[in-house]
Order: structure tokens, then sequence, then C-alpha cells
């Protein structure tokens, strides 16, 4: 993946010779002549380094070091002056260059510096990665522009206890991101609860809902308390909420309206207050039009919209994601070669996050936790491993390699290792005795 470079200078000549080299060596670069143009480039497009000039016609980038620094933390900057001595030279690490270089100016030493600053960059990118795992308990959402936007809606919604209906391709995140509003709001220390709308149907969706006593259907033998009584107090998530029974819609929107319920085959009338949180992958009004989504259960619900984008929108966030995922694996970010993020970074990801984190977890397996190439992306045009190595074991033989090796990750604490691994404890300990792992 080429990186992309941005050029400060006020010089002409300077513009079209590093232009002509850098492109020639496999950068993209965008040449600028003031620092109004710089900032107006920087708040259009993404840029893995900058190459500032010192003294330019509207000012010193010295003053601009600093809130670029602060801005784009990952940037590499490598500051270039034909009026430099040591004390300025220390003056613009101090404020954030990553390097200092005096005109004239060797291109081919420059390409070594950048070179250089570009690793730095890398380097601070997996830490803040790293950082903002420990932040969101876990949950890494990205750096793009729209995911930023996106955040701050997140936040405000945490703020308050408005519904919000989450929206997006199925894989985008809905659901880790309604954890994330619930984490950091009012209500965070209070129950989260969730169900998914296209798992179940018709009374039996009612009665997860709702809850029912006993005898209220054939197989009640006992009394149940719904999803709606474990939330009260705290938040409840419906996710894929298009998909709810349209018999349960009208009942559900009483709820909402009034606090209030009864369970099936019950004439007690329960409360619950909650906080209200909803995902949708299709489009709720166009389900309107067609009568298959009460028109006034939608404009309840859809009090604080927020819109996540596809993966495929947000190219650059990528790699990024990427690191994150493999830390929740349990698996190290320098495992993934060059070449395997290059097609992470060209793929179209038509099942989005949930398709990356899936593509990544299989090459874990098929890599035995070692170096992640182009042939362990299966179906990335990555080409396929040698029949030695595509099929050494058994599906369940890697899953017991994986598995134990998240446990030994862990000295054996089977806690950590099921949220690691994203499944219960129970179904940890099921896996370790099918298994015969230790």
């Amino acid at each position: 993946m080429k990186k992309n470079i941005l050029l400060v200078d006020d010089d002409p000549g300077i513009r079209f010779g590093y232009t002509k080299f850098f492109t020639r060596n496999g950068y993209n670069l965008t040449a600028v002549a003031s620092l109004g143009q710089a900032r107006s480039a920087v708040a259009a497009n993404r840029f893995d380094a900058a190459l500032l000039d010192m003294v330019l016609p509207d000012g010193n980038s010295f003053d601009w070091i600093e809130e670029l620094r602060r801005d784009h933390p990952d940037i590499a900057l490598v500051v270039i002056t034909g009026h430099g001595d040591i004390p300025t030279a220390v003056e613009a690490i101090h404020r954030g260059a990553d390097n200092f270089l005096t005109k004239p100016v060797s291109l081919e030493e420059l390409s070594v510096i950048l070179q250089k600053s570009l690793e730095l960059g890398s380097l601070r990118r997996r830490q803040l990665t790293t950082q903002q795992l420990g932040r969101n308990g876990g949950a890494f959402f990205g750096e793009h522009p729209l995911m930023q936007k996106v955040m701050e809606l997140a936040a405000l919604a945490a703020e308050n206890d408005s519904p919000v209906l989450l929206q997006g391709e199925t894989g985008t995140g809905k659901g880790v991101l309604a954890r994330w509003i619930h984490d950091n709001g009012v209500w965070s220390s209070n129950p989260y609860v969730d169900i998914n709308c296209s798992s179940l149907k018709g009374d039996l969706f009612a009665s997860e809902l709702f809850g029912h006593a006993r005898g209220a259907f054939t197989s009640a033998n006992q009394e149940k308390p719904g999803l709606i009584e474990v939330a009260d107090g705290g938040t409840l998530f419906l996710d894929e909420i298009s998909d709810m029974p349209p018999g349960v819609q009208a009942e559900f929107l009483k709820v909402i309206e009034e606090k209030q319920y009864r369970r099936l085959g019950e004439v007690l009338v329960r409360r619950s207050e909650f906080r209200l949180i909803c995902s949708s992958n299709q489009n709720l009004m166009k389900k309107v039009s067609e009568a298959t989504f009460r028109q006034d259960l939608f404009f309840r619900i859809n009090v604080f919209p927020i819109q996540l984008p596809p993966l495929r929108a947000r190219r650059d966030d990528i790699p990024a994601l990427a690191r994150s995922i493999l830390i929740s694996l349990g698996s190290s970010t320098e495992n993934l070669s060059p070449e395997a993020m290059d097609l992470l970074v060209a793929h179209s990801w038509p099942g989005n996050i949930r398709e990356l984190r899936n593509v990544l977890e299989r090459a874990i397996l098929l890599s035995r936790n070692g170096r992640l190439t182009a042939r362990h992306l299966s179906g990335l045009g990555g080409g396929s491993l040698p029949e030695s190595e595509s099929q050494p074991v058994g599906l369940e033989e890697m899953e017991k390699s994986h598995i134990s090796q998240i446990l030994d990750r862990f000295n054996g604490d089977t806690r950590k290792a099921a949220e690691v691994l994203g499944i219960s404890l129970a179904t940890l300990y099921r896996k370790i005795k099918k298994l015969r792992i230790g």
C-alpha cells in the first residue's frame, strides 16, 4: 500500500523535484506552498507523513507542528529548512517533529530519514491502538473522519437516555457500539441486556422479551422473567429490530411509551425503566412503506439515529483495526506481514468488521499463531497454501492448538482465556474436555 506524503514548501523547484522523486519511488505525494493550503489538505485527506519547510509565506511551520501532532499523533513529521542550527533543531524535535534536516538535502538521504520517521509513526499507531483497547474495554472503532463523527454522536448519546437507533450494514459493529454507549453512560453500572430480533419468532420472541407465567403456553412449565424485566434500571439492546414480529411491535411500543408490560398469560402489570438502543441493517423507512414495520414504532425509536459506515468506505482504518483484532485474539501485531496487510486493505469486505475478524482468526489457526502471510488469507487473492500446509491437521486440531496457546498466554486462567476467545466459560470447559487440552 502506497504511503501518502504531504510536502509543504514555497519553492516550486523543490515541489517539482520532490514530487518526481518520491512518486518514482512508490509514494503518493501531495505538494502545497503554504500553511493554509497544508491545513486544507490535512482536513481533506489522511497522510502518513509530512515534509515541512520551516519558513513559509503565511507563517512558520513550528506554529503548526504541535497542532498537527495533537490532531494526528501517528503522522511522521520531518522539518526541512534553509535556516537551520542546533537550537532550532532541538526546538523542532521538542514541538513534535521526528527529524530535522538542513537544505540542501540529498533526496536519497531524505528517503532514508522519511522511512525511519514512518516506522516511528507506525509504532505510535500501534501504541495508540493498544491504549484505545484499554480505554474501551477491548473495543476499537478506528480514526477515519467518518468514525470520528460516529463516536462524537455516540458520546452525546451516552450522556442522555433517549432511544438510539444504530443503522448500518451487517458486521459494521452496531452491537459493539451499543455496548460502548452503555458502558460510557450514566447507566453503566446497571444491567446490559441484548436480544437478537432475528433469532426468535412469534410467541417465543414475545416470551423472551416480556416473560411468561407458568402455563401460558404448552411448554411453559415454570414462570420466566422477560428481558424487559431483567433490563430494569439498565440498557435494553434490540439487535436487528427490523425483524421484530409484527404482533410484538404494538405491545413493545406501549412498553416504550408507558414503561409498563405484562408477562404472557399474566394480568399483573409490571414496570421497567430501561435505556433503549436498537439496531437495523435494513432501511426501516422502506419497511414502513411496505407495512412490515409500524410507523409509530419507527418514530419512537428514531429519536437519536447513528449511521455506521461500511468498512470499504474507510479503508484507512483497516490496518489499525486488523492490529486491534489480532491483539484481542491473543496474537502479536508483528505477525502480520506487509503483503498480508496490503491484501486486507485492498479487499472490499462485504461482511465488514465481522468478516475481517473471521478472516484473521482463521489465518491465525492456519499459521499456527506464527507469521501471517498472504497465503493464509483465504479468498483474498493471496493464493492457496501448499497441500502440505493447507491441510496439516483437522479443524479440531487447529482449534485445540489455538485454545492451548491462549491458555498458555494467560497462565491457565480460563476466565481470561474465555473472554479473549469470545466464548462462555462453560463452553471453554466443554472444549477443554472434548479436545483433551492440558
